[in-house]
């Protein structure tokens, strides 16, 4: 078990420990290095095992981690070099992280965290969090409890089953470092405290030929569980989770698209619980829109929307899109007529139903509707074969038939005021389907989405000059400002961690039941409200160095929404800012006691 415990005593935290010696500077959240005190020192065992000089704050070792961090020649090693650090010594991890937020949360996590997945087994940093092997489900419970922390201390879990990673598909047992990586965001923009949380992978096997075949490969050598033994796996290990830690919160990351849809329907309305990839990309996507769309001067219920990329995370931002018409005044028919799905075999239509994943059918287009769209045989690569094996079975009958309805069809025919990427097929929108666009519509909304950055579908250099700054845009990977006719345009990054560690943090504090879309959207308002909109060419959606602020006030409506839905069970004589103010971790020292 743990040899440490936090202890609060009027407001102030201590950690209390039974460690003594080098086991004091072993464990990362006892460490503070040369940052303890003459008298902690002596008491737990410390003086001749550190150097004699105190530093009395974290100063000089940010500035000391900071220029080690820049000797560092490629991203991935810096990302090492962070782990490292963590691993000695959490609390001065996060206070640099925090303190250098833009530029290091790209190392840190997204994407550089896909390099790391990638040469996971090459890396060999110290493993961190829990590995459950379908091939043992009896031991769920077991694997869990090797934690060692108590039920109480548990808040928050984040597991994925590493189906989907970013715009890197299947990587096994590797994916833990998503989830680790994402309750580092968790910490650094929200205050999550780091000693509450757990990251677990879901090791079901990989369908990915090169780990199959690596001999350094550190998860199951056998295809992909499906069916029933999946289901009832993850029917155990939430079970587990419930049993052992009942008031944390359990967020999904990174499973396939059939999964994670089915996984969330399932428990959400039993607990508190979220799929970041399906809620959480459609919520930072529906906060930009709320703004684009209030500066475009077009309402909701006359919006024509056009979504490149009908994966998890296009349905996810779909879903949200036809819940907002629905909100804006329009039947549920009505905003799904005005939602158009493309993918790689062109525009989804009625004829391919049979075909199509579950949560796709709705958006299917009447073949007859769309008979006078031109279509186009189109060539299939590899690649698309291998990554999206469902599309790419209905793109070969496409092809065999009469061809497909392609993007460029599907602009000039639709003529949409938003066109949404989540495709990962970089360059997807060229020049002459922006031009085309921007013919139509005076104020184009164009969401390029896909990230890492190499997949984009389309520049916000290239989209400000095709539409000669016409264009409300925002990307999913991080992009520079852009100087166009005297304009300076920022570019706001639609990335999930300017929501997703609000939300989970606003649950964790409401001790809520579970997660409605009313809490979700309470989070979207409180992202869109923290954009500058005043100036042309201001973003759509607020700087990640300001996620601490925007990811606290997100938290305090989410509680406030969980009170209001009666779904909160926290003591309401405390006012709500308060309730956030003392939930939230900052990266500090404390005193350490020997006992």
């Amino acid at each position: 078990m743990r040899q440490a415990k936090v202890i609060v005593e009027n407001g102030k935290r201590k950690i209390q420990t039974t460690a003594r010696g080098y086991n004091v500077l072993r464990d990362p959240s006892l460490n503070k290095g040369s940052s303890f005190t003459k008298e902690e020192r002596e008491r737990l065992g410390l003086n001749g095992i550190l150097p004699p000089v105190i530093t009395s704050d974290m100063e000089v070792q940010l500035n000391r981690s900071y220029n080690v961090y820049h000797s560092h020649k490629s991203d991935l090693e810096k990302h090492v070099y962070m782990w490292q650090l963590h691993d000695n010594n959490s609390t001065l991890f996060y206070a640099l992280l925090q303190r250098h937020m833009l530029e290091m949360l790209p190392v840190v996590y997204d994407p550089v965290v896909g390099d790391a997945i990638e040469n996971y087994s090459e890396i060999e940093t110290r493993p961190r969090g829990i590995f459950i092997s379908i091939n043992e489900p009896e031991l769920i419970e077991e694997k869990l409890r090797a934690f060692g922390a108590q039920p109480e201390e548990i808040r928050l879990l984040v597991t994925t089953d590493a189906e989907e990673i970013l715009g890197i598909g299947d990587w096994g047992s590797n994916g833990i470092d998503i989830s680790v990586g994402k309750l580092a965001v968790y910490t650094a923009a929200a205050g999550v405290d780091p000693h509450s949380v757990i990251p677990v992978v879901l090791d079901v096997g990989t369908n990915n030929e090169k780990l199959l075949n690596d001999p350094a490969y550190v998860g199951n050598r056998h295809e992909r569980i499906t069916g029933q033994v999946y289901d009832d796996f993850i029917d155990s290990y939430v079970k587990a989770v419930r049993n052992i830690y009942p008031e944390a919160v359990l967020h999904w990351e990174d499973f396939g698209s059939t999964n994670a849809r089915r996984i969330i329907n399932k428990y959400r309305d039993n607990f508190a619980t979220f799929n970041d990839d399906m809620q959480g990309t459609g919520a930072i996507v529906l906060a930009g829109l709320l703004n684009a769309v209030k500066l475009s001067k077009t309402p909701w219920t006359e919006q024509r929307v056009v979504i490149f990329g009908s994966g998890t995370a296009g349905c996810g931002i779909a879903d949200q899109i036809r819940d907002q018409m629905m909100k804006s005044g329009l039947s549920k028919e009505e905003a799904i007529s005005r939602i158009w799905l493309v993918d790689l075999p062109g525009l989804i239509t009625s004829d391919m139903t049979d075909d199509l994943l579950f949560y796709q059918r709705d958006y299917a287009k009447n073949i007859a509707d769309v008979s006078s769209y031109p279509r186009t045989k189109v060539d299939i690569s590899v690649e698309s074969r291998t990554r999206f094996p469902e599309m790419a079975n209905i793109l070969i009958k496409q092809n065999s038939d009469k061809g497909i309805i392609d993007l460029a069809a599907v602009v000039n025919k639709v003529k949409p005021t938003v066109l949404i990427g989540t495709s990962t097929t970089p360059g997807a929108f060229t020049e002459s389907i922006v031009r085309d666009m921007v013919s139509n519509v005076e104020r184009p909304i164009i969401f390029p989405l896909s990230n890492p950055t190499l997949l984009h579908e389309a520049t916000p250099q290239h989209l400000i000059e095709w539409t000669d700054g016409k264009v409300f845009t925002a990307t999913g990977a991080p992009f520079d400002d852009v100087n166009y006719k005297g304009i300076t345009y920022k570019i706001g990054q639609a990335n999930n961690a300017a929501l997703y560690p609000g939300l989970g943090f606003g649950a964790i504090v409401s001790k809520a039941s579970k997660i409605t879309d009313e809490m979700i959207f309470a989070a979207v308002e409180a992202v869109a409200s923290q954009a500058t909109l005043g100036a042309e060419g201001a973003s759509l959606l607020p700087s990640n160095a300001d996620l601490r602020v925007t990811s606290s006030i997100v938290a305090l409506n989410v509680l406030r929404t969980a009170q209001s839905q009666g779904l909160s069970k926290v003591d309401t004589n405390q006012s709500d800012v308060e309730l956030v103010r003392e939930a939230a971790w900052w990266p500090v020292y404390v005193p350490v006691e020997a006992v």
